[in-house]
This record gives C-alpha cells, sequence and structure tokens, in this order.
C-alpha cells in the first residue's frame, strides 16, 4: 500500500541565480528535500575546492569510521542502536524515567496506548522546543536519581519533572498532557522555579523560551484541525496529531518526509527566525549563494522533533517509513565533530576563537557541510559494518556514535569540552547544541 504522503509540491524547474529566488515558490524549502539539496549544492564548491571557509578532506573518512565504530560498539554492543531523540535524553544516566512517570499516572502502553502516545508527543513536543540555544553553566539536579545533568538532557528531564507536575495542562483530573489553555498560564517565574534558574545556575533566554510555549499554544489554536478530537474540540494538544494521523493514513504507514512537513507548516510560527520570503517564515533557512535559489534549509528543531515523534507513533500503532530521507543534525556535537576529526578544516583558524552569529556565512556553510559530510560518514559507517541504509540512517548514526564522539574528542582537545564552534545563541529554538 501507499504510504501517506502529504508532502509539499516538488520543487519548480527555476534556475539556481539569485534571480530565481522570485520565482521559486516559499514553501520549496520547508521540506526535508530541501535541506539535503541544498547541502549538497553546498558541500559541492567544497569538493572542488572552492569553498571560501572550509577544505574539505576525505582521506579523513577512515579515521572517523573507526572512531565512530569503535564508540558505537562502546555504547551498543548488541548492535541494537536506536534513532537519535529526545528519548535518549530523558533516559540519561540509565533512568527509565518517563516510564516510571507514566506508571505513576496510569499511561500503560498496554492497557492506554493511544492516550500513552498522546502523552508522549506532547512532552517530546515542548521537551525538542526547550532544548535550543547555550547554557554552559546551566544544569539540573534531578532529585529523583540523585543526578546532575548538563544541558541538554536535564532541559529534557526539567520538562519531563515539569510536566509531571501538571504545570501545561488546564484539567486537573489530566496532568500528563500538554494543552494550549495550560500554555498560555506558563510565565517566567514558574519557568526558572522549574529549570532551577538562580546566579549560580543561569539558563539564558527565559523570555524567549516562554514566548516560544505561548506561541506553540497558538499554533495548536490555529491548526485545530491537527490537534483537537471530535468529541472534545476545545482540548488542542500536540498528541492529538496521532489521531489526525490515524485519520490521514487508514494504512497506518507514514513518510517521515510528511511528518517532518506537517510539523514545519504546523509549527511554522513557533521556529519563526529573521527570513521570510513572500511573506512565508523559512524558519532555520538561511542565505549562501551556492544554494538553489539563495537559500540553505536545515531545519534543525524541526527534524529533531521528527525523530523524536517515530517511537511514541510507533507506540500508538504507526510505522514511520523512508527514515534514511531525514539528514543529519548540523548541531555543535555532529558537527563540531567533523571539524575535530579534521574532515573538514577552517581556512583560517579563526573560525574557531571567534563567536559567529547564525546567519553569517561561515556558519551557514559549516552547517550545510556537516549535513552533508554525515551522509559520507553514514555510508562509510554501513560499509564497515555491512549495514544497508534502511537499517541504519543517518538518524541511527547519531545515537550510534556522532553525537557523543563529538563530545568525547571536544573533551579531549579542549579543557572543558567545549565545541570548536562558538555561536552566539540566545536560546532560539531551531538551534539546540
Amino acid at each position: 500500500m501507499t504510504p501517506l504522503d502529504i508532502s509539499a509540491s516538488p520543487p519548480s524547474q527555476a534556475g539556481n541565480g539569485p534571480e530565481s529566488v522570485l520565482v521559486r515558490p516559499p514553501e520549496e524549502w520547508l521540506s526535508a528535500q530541501a535541506i539535503r539539496s541544498s547541502a549538497s549544492a553546498v558541500m559541492a564548491r567544497a569538493q572542488a575546492n572552492e569553498s571560501r571557509h572550509f577544505t574539505w578532506h576525505p582521506e579523513r573518512m577512515a579515521v572517523a569510521t573507526a572512531y565512530v565504530v569503535a564508540l558505537m560498539k562502546e555504547r551498543y554492543p548488541d548492535g541494537l542502536v536506536p534513532l537519535y531523540s529526545i528519548w535518549r535524553h530523558v533516559a540519561s544516566g540509565d533512568q527509565n524515567r518517563w516510564n516510571q512517570l507514566a506508571a505513576e499516572h496510569g499511561l500503560s502502553p498496554e492497557t492506554t496506548r493511544l492516550e500513552h502516545a498522546r502523552a508522549q508527543i506532547d512532552f517530546a513536543v515542548v521537551a525538542a522546543l526547550m532544548a535550543g540555544g547555550q547554557a554552559p553553566l546551566w544544569h539540573y539536579s534531578d532529585t529523583s536519581s540523585g543526578q546532575h545533568l548538563p544541558q541538554p538532557p536535564g532541559m529534557a528531564v526539567a520538562v519531563l519533572r515539569w510536566m509531571g507536575a501538571g504545570a501545561f495542562s488546564s484539567l486537573s483530573t489530566h496532568p500528563v498532557q500538554v494543552d494550549a489553555q495550560g500554555l498560555a498560564m506558563v510565565d517566567g517565574a514558574s519557568m526558572n522555579l522549574a529549570f532551577q534558574v538562580g546566579p549560580n545556575n543561569p539558563l539564558p533566554g527565559i523570555a524567549m523560551r516562554v514566548s516560544a510555549l505561548h506561541q506553540l499554544g497558538l499554533a495548536l489554536e490555529q491548526h485545530a484541525q491537527l490537534f483537537s478530537l471530535p468529541e472534545a474540540p476545545g482540548v488542542l494538544r500536540p498528541g492529538h496529531l496521532v489521531d489526525t494521523l490515524f485519520r490521514l493514513a487508514p494504512t497506518g504507514r507514514i513518510k517521515a518526509a510528511s511528518l517532518l512537513s506537517m510539523l514545519l507548516h504546523a509549527f511554522g510560527e513557533v521556529w519563526h527566525g529573521p527570513n521570510e520570503l513572500n511573506g512565508v517564515n523559512l524558519g532555520d533557512c538561511w542565505r549562501h549563494e551556492a544554494a538553489p535559489g539563495g537559500w540553505v534549509a536545515f531545519h534543525q528543531q524541526a527534524q529533531w522533533l521528527a525523530y523524536s515523534l517515530i517511537e511514541p507513533l510507533q507506540t500508538a500503532g504507526l510505522t514511520v517509513t523512508d527514515l534514511d530521507v531525514l539528514t543529519g543534525l548540523p548541531d555543535l556535537r555532529n558537527g563540531g565533530l567533523l571539524l575535530d576529526l579534521g574532515i573538514l578544516q577552517a581556512r583560517d583558524r579563526a573560525f574557531h576563537t571567534q563567536r559567529w552569529t547564525l546567519d553569517a556565512e561561515a556558519v551557514v556553510e559549516w552547517r550545510a557541510l556537516s549535513v552533508a559530510i554525515l551522509d559520507h560518514l553514514a555510508e562509510s559507517v554501513r560499509g564497515e559494518l555491512g549495514l544497508t541504509v534502511e537499517s541504519f540512517p543517518v538518524g541511527r548514526l547519531m545515537e550510534a556514535g556522532t553525537w557523543a564522539a563529538g563530545c568525547k574528542i571536544a573533551l579531549a582537545k579542549r579543557p572543558a569540552g567545549s565545541p570548536p564552534v562558538q555561536i552566539d545563541s540566545d536560546g532560539a529554538a531551531f538551534f539546540p547544541l
């Protein structure tokens, strides 16, 4: 049977010059295809040694492959690698925190499968949204486990505990849910308390994070057809997306590209960046002359959310197909690994000492090259282990080793384990660590 396909229309045949921006529809950049195609265009320049900021060193791929494979075998000796997602952060320190919370509130996946999946999606959407920005001095003290967790796992666990206290629900009878009315009640004081913010535990971007949750509530209202149930039209939850997908996909099969497209269109205003085209918010898209139409698409936070929704949807009985369409995430750890291993090298060493903004051409280029090179690395690791792209998409590569490897090599190279790129991030929701 044909999987659900709700993707945007295929790209037009417009040219790649600046004038093509005028004829290409803005929705074209709100797709999985746009991410990989724009990254590939920037990569082609690096392969031709025409990149303005970096040099590409494919001879280092064998070193990177060995480094990641060794870490993968250490972390997952049985070879069963899950997807890189918010659920790995929730389980930090070998703690099954989600199942503990679900059990406390009677959300068994066996007896309340659908509601369990709704609650998982509710949590994943908020946790993914809160993962943005850099907070090197912040940590979360999880009293239940006695662990002190840095960002990003600390942020995920903080959101889980906050949700468990009913902070995002307007219904006292259903505390473990996220709904539009509950989100509207979140304020800076409650967020500071939930995230344990204080003089010795600073967390930048509190106001932006509160605004993002309010924008999420508005997005639920603006797309009520996706986030409500016929029998409860006034309760607008991210988790009701599972019910919508069951209605739209009677076969139970959903393409990953279609899931991402739905998230980008539903939550576009939540990830509102400074870039618009013909009145359409492009979110995590940035200018670069080498890209088709002049824009490089990343949609890093939306893809992170898509990866994080796959397991809850599977819990509900849906199957997300074609996972290899989603790309690697060019964050400070995955993308930083490529710099630290020398696969990608900055032409100017000042790239590593200067603080950059997201729209800087060097940063756009680094992120685009990271997306493309993660594909090359995934192919190399698959070849080393005899795996297929279906069984080992780049989403598993990131969990198998590139994110953890980025942390490991950064700690070996720099005293505090800081990444090799410094980004001025004020809590922007689309740029996680």
